[in-house]
């Protein structure tokens, strides 16, 4: 009689990577909602034209590698990375950038390294990363200005015009908050800085909507155990610890609220770092790793020459997750204590 060796554990659980990735497709839409009434057709656009790019880059790549295609497009891996690039990047980026952009995060980070599970960086952001150093005109002169009582949005066509035409579309394009803040504050106290129309009436007119947004996604997607809070709450907990030694006065440098709530933290702690791939994987690595990318991103945004700097802190500390989970590795079932480092 043949008998199978079959490893343990033989019990299937419920989740699936589709699942999974289903998930947090579902937690951006209140976001990706936001971003829409604050600032108009440009991110659905995007939304839909990254997601058809990443659906035909994987179909295209999938067959090259002569591996099943319906397997690799239904696990949502290409869906997501495309929704967050989209969300991530201003809303009359030029379509071509937006092309350009997925195939390098589908080609070159996701498949070129081995497939789903094998890429060391992120794939949205490295793809923002490639966009903001080759084509820094259109990744930071063509963000929406924000809904106001005197400023209105342009229609849903004027905004196809303007993303696949590149049409002249000054009245309606501006700086972020950040960037606003960063280049005024060393001439402008923070009263004055925030006269402009751009920060609203609370913190950043419209961006501090579209962060709660991100803000109940990641609540959403740790009640649903998709993530866990260990690197979202460290991410956090780095940048506040930074901002409160460095940022007590709004009118030096750029204020807390403003780290917090008018950039792109609460869409990069909890979906963006949270990457199962390309992060740290024990929890005590999750908090090393985390609080590295809270601290990187002050450093970026205080003394780089970029006014956000997300991309750029997680993707060194992608670089770094597999040092830190070499050396943060769980106590093993049976040892009275986890083996780390140089003894493992």
């Amino acid at each position: 009689m043949a008998f199978v060796n079959i490893t343990s554990p033989h019990v299937v659980g419920h989740n699936s990577v589709t699942l999974m990735m289903g998930k947090v497709c579902l937690a951006l839409v209140p976001a990706l909602v936001a971003l829409t009434y604050f600032f108009g057709w440009g991110y659905v656009i995007n939304a839909v034209l990254a997601v058809s790019a990443a659906v035909f880059f994987e179909v295209i790549i999938t067959l090259l590698r002569k591996r099943p295609i319906l397997f690799a497009i239904k696990d949502l891996s290409a869906v997501t990375t495309a929704l967050l690039l989209a969300l991530a990047v201003p809303p009359f980026l030029p379509w071509w950038a937006t092309i350009i952009g997925i195939f390098f995060a589908i080609v070159f980070i996701k498949h070129l390294f081995g497939g789903l599970g094998h890429n060391p960086f992120n794939p949205a952001m490295a793809a923002y990363a490639l966009l903001l150093i080759s084509f820094p005109l259109q990744m930071t002169t063509t963000w929406s200005i924000a809904l106001t009582e005197t400023q209105s949005l342009l229609s849903f066509g004027d905004t196809l015009t303007a993303i696949f035409k590149s049409s002249n579309i000054d009245s309606y394009t501006g700086a972020t908050v950040l960037d606003v803040y960063k280049h005024n504050v060393a001439a402008l106290t923070q009263n004055e800085i925030t006269q402009n129309p751009i920060f609203g009436s609370f913190v950043a007119n419209g961006w501090e909507w579209v962060s709660l947004m991100y803000l109940l996604g990641g609540v959403f997607l740790i009640w649903q155990k998709v993530i866990t809070w260990h690197t979202p709450v460290s991410v956090l907990g780095g940048l506040l610890i930074m901002s409160v030694l460095f940022s007590y006065d709004a009118d030096t440098s750029t204020s807390i609220s403003l780290h917090f709530l008018a950039g792109s933290t609460m869409l990069g702690a909890f979906f963006i770092a949270t990457d199962p791939v390309s992060s740290a994987t024990s929890n005590l690595g999750k908090l090393y790793y985390g609080v590295g990318i809270g601290v990187l991103i002050y450093v970026f945004r205080t003394w780089g020459p970029n006014p956000d700097g997300f991309a750029f802190a997680v993707l060194l500390m992608n670089f770094c997750a597999p040092f830190i989970d070499h050396y943060t590795r769980p106590r093993t079932y049976g040892q009275d204590k986890a083996t780390r480092g140089y003894k493992a």
